[in-house]
Formats: C-alpha cells, sequence, structure tokens
C-alpha cells in the first residue's frame, strides 16, 4: 500500500487526463512512493503495465509494492535511473507507453529526512542528491564553484535577486572553513537577504542548488524532446498512438518549458491539450497536503496518423 504520509499531488486530475484503460502500458517517469502509480493500476486490468522509473532506490521499491498490491495482476517493472533515460530503454526494448506521467516534486519522506539535505528547518548535511549514489552534493558545488558560476546557479535556477551577495558570502566563509550542513548555508544566505513575506530568505539558494546538483532541468529538456520525438515517429517509437502524456511541475521554471514544449507540438498538429491549461489545486487540497499550492499538470494527446492535421486547420 502506499505510505499513508504521501499525498499524491493533482490525483484525481491526473488520472482522469491521462484517461487509463484495460492492457494499456503506463509510464510512471517519477514513480515516487507510487501514489500515482497506485492509482492508475487497477484501471489497467487485464493485461497491462506499469513501468516505474525513479532516481531513489529506496522509493523506487515502495512504489513497485504499492502498486503491485492496488493491482495484483498487472506486471511491474521498476527502472532505476533518471527519467530522461526512460524513453531510450523503452524504445531499446520495444515497448511502447500509451500513458506518461513526470510527476517533478519530491516524496514526503525525501525532504522531511535531514540526512537528504533537502531542507533547512532541520539540520542535516548539505546533500540534495536524488539519487544517494550520485557523484556530487550540494556541499561539494558550494565548496568549489567559481563566484560567477554560484551567482549564474542562484539567478537561473532559484530566481535569486540577491544573487551576487549570496554567492559573494558563500565564497568569503567558505575560505575561513567548509561549509557542510543545511543550518549553516540557510544562516549564510539569511545574512544578506532580507526575508520576502512569508518566504524563508533560504529557500531560493536551496532550490537553486537542488536543481544543480540533479539536473532536474536538463533531465526536463530531454524527456521534453523525447516526447516531440516519439510525437513524430507516431507510434512507431516508445509512444504508443494516441498516447497521453502529463506533467506536474512546481515551480515556473520547469512550468515555462512545460508550456513552450506542449504548445509546439499542438501548433504542429502532433498534439492536442487535455483539459484546461494549467491544472492547479483546489483549495481542500492545498488546506490538506500545503505542498501542492505551487503545483501545475498540463497534458497533452498524441493525435494518431488518420487524424492529425496540418497547423491553422
Amino acid at each position: 500500500m502506499p505510505d499513508p504520509r504521501h499525498i499524491p499531488v493533482l490525483l484525481a486530475e491526473v488520472v482522469e487526463a491521462l484517461g487509463p484503460r484495460p492492457g494499456e502500458c503506463y509510464a510512471d517517469c517519477t514513480a515516487g512512493l507510487g501514489g500515482h502509480a497506485a492509482a492508475i493500476a487497477p484501471a489497467l486490468r487485464p493485461g497491462g503495465r506499469v513501468i516505474l522509473g525513479d532516481l531513489d532506490p529506496g522509493n523506487l521499491s515502495r512504489a513497485a509494492e504499492a502498486v503491485a498490491g492496488a493491482a495484483p495482476g498487472v506486471e511491474v517493472r521498476p527502472f532505476h535511473g533518471n527519467f530522461v533515460s526512460l524513453p531510450r530503454r523503452l524504445a531499446a526494448e520495444g515497448v511502447a507507453a500509451d500513458i506518461v506521467l513526470a510527476d517533478l516534486g519530491f516524496a514526503s519522506c525525501q525532504m522531511e529526512d535531514p540526512a537528504r539535505g533537502f531542507a533547512f528547518s532541520r539540520e542535516g548535511p548539505l546533500d540534495m542528491r536524488l539519487d544517494p549514489t550520485g557523484p556530487t552534493t550540494a556541499a561539494d558545488l558550494v565548496a568549489t564553484l567559481p563566484e560567477a558560476e554560484l551567482v549564474r546557479i542562484l539567478r537561473d535556477y532559484g530566481e535569486e535577486k540577491g544573487a551576487r551577495a549570496v554567492a559573494r558570502k558563500i565564497v568569503a566563509v567558505r575560505r575561513e572553513g567548509s561549509i557542510a550542513t543545511t543550518a549553516q548555508l540557510a544562516e549564510i544566505v539569511r545574512s544578506v537577504v532580507r526575508r520576502d513575506g512569508g518566504i524563508d530568505p533560504a529557500t531560493r539558494t536551496f532550490q537553486a542548488l537542488r536543481i544543480a546538483v540533479n539536473d532536474e532541468l536538463g533531465a526536463l529538456e530531454g524527456l521534453l524532446a523525447a516526447v516531440a520525438r516519439g510525437a513524430k515517429a507516431q507510434g512507431t517509437g516508445w509512444l504508443a498512438a494516441g498516447a497521453r502524456v502529463a506533467i506536474v511541475s512546481f515551480h515556473s521554471l520547469e512550468d515555462r518549458m512545460v508550456k513552450r514544449a506542449f504548445g509546439e507540438l499542438v501548433s504542429a498538429g502532433l498534439a492536442e491539450a487535455v483539459g484546461r491549461q494549467p491544472v492547479t489545486p483546489g483549495e481542500n487540497e492545498v488546506g490538506v497536503n500545503p505542498r501542492a499550492r505551487s503545483a501545475k499538470l498540463r497534458a497533452i494527446r498524441l493525435r494518431k496518423s488518420c487524424d492529425a492535421q496540418p497547423p491553422g486547420l
């Protein structure tokens, strides 16, 4: 069963947008703890298949167990790795997905575990790796990157207006000793950035470093490019004809990329938007799960070759 602490974001809306049917293949690019997959899998019976991908091996194992428990008889295949590699793996194995989901958020167990170093609410090592076996931590970046590169990361990935001041302070502090914990970094940022309303001054810096450590935007760009290739392949690649693709993003950098990529496919006559764009959580969901507040769901359905239309018709 799914972890009771884990609340899948926009669950009903995702299931409606993807419209799972018996016998279909569902690829969950970011399985997390399996909340979305466990809700979708029963609709794939009989004969359905679930492909689960995730960078976190522990969460991947728990997701596989959750899906198997929710939908006995559905084939479950875990894939440990970055979701940018999943389309290539499916294509190499001759598997075409009918429905695809990428939820770009994080499981509560990741955010709440001080040892993972994602949050500054509790002190822990400055890690931030989604894959614990990854080569580079946030502490590595803070210790080694030139000041100009730190400025770029904080500005581009965190949209931090005080990027120069934060980078300058980091460089000054690291001359005196290592910056090894989340609490150390948070205090450094707070010393030079004022609080913006109810947002902690460290929020944007932590977001920027997490994105850099895990190459999140690069991975998303790769996935969107794979979706475009699948749409043009018209059912002969990793996406089946008429496949539905949904992405849940959590900040403006991600959403702009998804909006642009999906819009280009729609304009080219290769896909059509599913439902209103974007779908956001209602007050009730945000009240139960405040982390869902910034979520945005966008979904498309690939046009089959028989119903594809040239742009403008």
